[in-house]
């Protein structure tokens, strides 16, 4: 690369399309640049090598191999971004770690749910501050073109599958939700047609079932909306439409809030665009005795 990215987002897309042709060390350092940058730029040489079990020299040569000087080079693009979009993300991640360091033991419930909460509430403010319109009106764009959606997303994910399944039922569009109950999600995914749109939904370290869907639905054609954490995703090279998510953790549980509330917006989106209109639920009435 002749000249060094200008900002953050060049360099994580630069990444993202020669992640394929690096090497098994650099692949590391690339997928921890994306997860991480939000404290990148605060991190010294020594850590981040420590962290990815490489040498400090293989960081010199990400560098560089993306037409950086070196680390420090690369560095500054990351500083800026501190203080700007995603420091509640930063303060909550340095909070939990301190919460974490103290020993579960002398947490208290409460104590618990309000560092759930304030990571939840972190993450939706990363998810706003950048959340990439272009992407999610290309998703909305398919969706409303679509006669067929498909949902798939096993584990953690499934939880929000099964959501957008009961909010697109209020629209005329066939909805099909994979299951993969059984480990039959081949079979389920066999009526995927050209001109379908499958919704995709995964994080590391990525379920099986939903990239063979994936790629079977890129396969034939069908229109793929990747709902999942990083650029080097297994569900991002294929996606039409790639939208990104970091939820929060505590004490190693993951959060669900912002995959939820990125999948209502898209549902309300679509709803708007397609001018569905508003019914209220019927109240039944009471028989007398």
């Amino acid at each position: 690369m002749s000249h060094p990215p200008a900002n953050v987002e060049q360099l994580l897309k630069a990444i993202s399309a020669e992640f394929d042709d690096l090497s098994k060390q650099l692949k590391v350092i690339a997928r921890y640049v994306e997860e991480h940058r939000d404290h990148l730029g605060l991190e010294g040489i020594q850590d981040v090598a420590a962290a990815c079990g490489v040498q400090p020299s293989a960081i010199v040569r990400f560098a560089k191999h993306f037409g950086f000087s070196g680390f420090s080079e690369m560095q500054k693009l990351f500083r800026d971004v501190i203080s700007r979009q995603i420091a509640p993300g930063r303060s909550y991640k340095a909070r939990i770690r301190e919460v974490i360091e103290a020993g579960a033991g002398q947490l208290t419930s409460a104590a618990i749910a309000h560092e759930f909460l304030s990571g939840s509430m972190a993450g939706l403010q990363e998810l706003q501050d950048g959340l990439d319109a272009t992407a999610f009106k290309k998703a909305v764009d398919l969706l409303t073109a679509a006669d067929n959606i498909w949902l798939v997303g096993s584990r953690r994910s499934f939880a929000a599958c099964v959501y957008l399944n009961y909010a697109l039922q209020h629209t005329d569009k066939r909805i099909h939700l994979v299951s993969a109950l059984g480990s039959t999600h081949e079979g389920q995914a066999r009526g995927i047609r050209k001109g379908d749109v499958v919704i995709a939904i995964s994080y590391a370290p990525y379920a099986e079932e939903t990239q063979v869907v994936a790629a079977a639905a890129a396969e034939k054609g069908a229109s793929l909306i990747s709902i999942t954490d990083s650029r080097m995703s297994p569900l991002a090279k294929d996606a039409k439409a790639l939208l990104l998510v970091q939820e929060s953790a505590v004490l190693g549980f993951r959060s669900l809030t912002s995959t939820m509330s990125l999948a209502q917006s898209l549902f309300i989106a679509l709803a708007y665009r397609l001018e569905l209109a508003y019914q209220p639920t019927t109240q039944r009435t009471r028989t007398s005795a």
